[in-house]
Parts: C-alpha cells; sequence; structure tokens
C-alpha cells in the first residue's frame, strides 16, 4: 500500500486539535518540515501491522499516519506526562480510538507488544548502557516482517552534528525536553545490538531540509 501524501490544510487541521499555542505552532512547523514522518510512514505501510512509539512526545506520529490512510493501531509511550496528556486530548478530538497513549519511563520496562516499533530522537538521552538495553527491548517487540524504525543523531566531527547538539540543549532550555543529551551514537552500534537480534539493519542519511545531523535507521526482522 502507498500512504497518501497529506497536504499542508491536513497539518494544519492537525495543529487545531492542540490546545496549548506553544503545541499548535510547534506541530504545524514540524509536520511542513521534518522529514521523518514520511519516512517512517513508508515503511510501516509496507506491512500493516500495530505500531509502538517510543518516546511518542505529543503523538504526531500517530496523527501524521491517519492523515496518510494508514489506520493501524498505534500506542505512544513517553514519559513526559503533560506531553501523553496532550497526545490524549488530540486523539479524543480526532476521533481517534485507536491511538492510544501511555506515560511510563522506557528506562525501565515498554509495554508487551508485537508489531511495528518507532523510536524518534530520544536515543541521546540514554547512556551507552541505557541504549543497548532500550535497542534490545525495543528488537524484541519487533513482529516478523515488521521493523524497528530509528531516527538518531550520530556522533561525528561535522557542523551538522554540533548544530544537532546545540539544538537538543536548547530543547532542554526551553523546557520542550526535560533532559539535556547525555551520550550520541554511531553506526555501528545499532548493526551490533539489533544485528544481534537478528535484524537486517540499514542506514541512510535523513536531514532533508534541517541542518541535523539525523540518520534513519531500519531494522526488519525476516
Amino acid at each position: 500500500m502507498n500512504p497518501r501524501t497529506p497536504a499542508k490544510a491536513d497539518f494544519d487541521r492537525i495543529a487545531r486539535l492542540c490546545d496549548r499555542r506553544w503545541d499548535y505552532h510547534y506541530t504545524r512547523s514540524k509536520l511542513r518540515t521534518d522529514p521523518v514522518y514520511a519516512a517512517v510512514a513508508a515503511v510501516i505501510a509496507a506491512r500493516p501491522l500495530p505500531v509502538l512509539d517510543i518516546g511518542c512526545g505529543i503523538g504526531l506520529l500517530g496523527q501524521y499516519l491517519r492523515a496518510c490512510g494508514l489506520d493501524a493501531p498505534l500506542t505512544g509511550f513517553d514519559y513526559d506526562e503533560r506531553k501523553i496528556r496532550a497526545a490524549r486530548v488530540m486523539a479524543a478530538r480526532a476521533g481517534h480510538s485507536d491511538l492510544n497513549f501511555e506515560a511510563g519511563d522506557a528506562r525501565t520496562g515498554l509495554p508487551e507488544f508485537s508489531g511495528h516499533v518507532v523510536i524518534l530522537d530520544i536515543l541521546q538521552f540514554f547512556t551507552p548502557a541505557e541504549q543497548n538495553a532500550l535497542l534490545a527491548a525495543a528488537a524484541a517487540r519487533v513482529a516478523p516482517g515488521a521493523s524497528l524504525v530509528i531516527r538518531s543523531g550520530l556522533r561525528a566531527d561535522n557542523w551538522r552534528f554540533r548544530v544537532t547538539v546545540w539544538a537538543d540543549y536548547l530543547a532542554k532550555a526551553t523546557r520542550w525536553m526535560k533532559a539535556a543529551p547525555v551520550s550520541y551514537p554511531d553506526a555501528a552500534l545499532f548493526h551490533e545490538v539489533l544485528g544481534a537480534a537478528g535484524l537486517r539493519v540499514s542506514l541512510r542519511p535523513l536531514w532533508g531540509r534541517t541542518p541535523f545531523h539525523n540518520h534513519l535507521i531500519t531494522a526488519t526482522r525476516p
């Protein structure tokens, strides 16, 4: 199945679901400029299975998937209870009863699950040991034929990486994120941990029109 490409009107409609002005402007800008949502939708559309979104924030991935015409059930999981409440409000206003959101810390465990798993832009807030544990736990929840889809900044010596670090500290300073970055992974981590879990791993740059050193990691279970 090829997902429908959402229009700007779809993004404006999703933004109007927000109950805070900051969230409204963030949602509108994020959905219009960030290439990650389309990349994740393309992977999920190939095999319509339930989705676990770890570090879901205010639930924009689920809203984007619905705008694409993808209706697989989605469970969002995030340790920021304020964002989980916002995600629930947006899902209720949109009438999406199959978008569910739970508050919890991925360091202490993940929901029981089998399907696609998504981790976007949170690995840098974990120590190396915690990254290993999270990736292994996420891989265990990937069903046969499904994928673990990750977007992460990778450690490097270039201007994109420096901008990525600066942006993460800015997110902490503005209280959008509750923590500062701890450790940025490198490509070898994904091949080692996810390959050992029996997944086929591929990496590619995914910065689009953004200045960040982001990469898309797709790990599929045969």
